[in-house]
């Protein structure tokens, strides 16, 4: 089995917040991964390994529906500021 690079980068925008998916993998191991901007800084990110059952389907070309259903970011660090907590 030869070596296998993927690198795919989505950018949505919606109402001054940006959220940025990203999948990447690299040999045989990957990550998935989503981080949210609000106002240009980074409110919140989240990372999880990709299982190989998700790799093979990439890898076929394959649309996974709900790929980053388990990455969500924590609500709290988007509506708290450091004072509030």
């Amino acid at each position: 089995m030869a070596l296998f690079h993927y690198d795919n980068t989505e950018t949505k925008h919606h109402r001054g917040r940006r959220t940025v998916r990203r999948v990447r993998i690299q040999g045989g191991t990957g990550y998935k991964s989503v981080t949210q901007f609000v106002g240009g800084k980074r409110r919140g990110s989240i990372k999880h390994k990709l299982r190989s059952e998700e790799i093979a389907q990439i890898r076929k070309g394959k649309f996974i529906p709900g790929l980053f259903r388990d990455c969500k970011v924590c609500s709290r660090a988007m509506k708290h500021t450091r004072k509030m907590r």
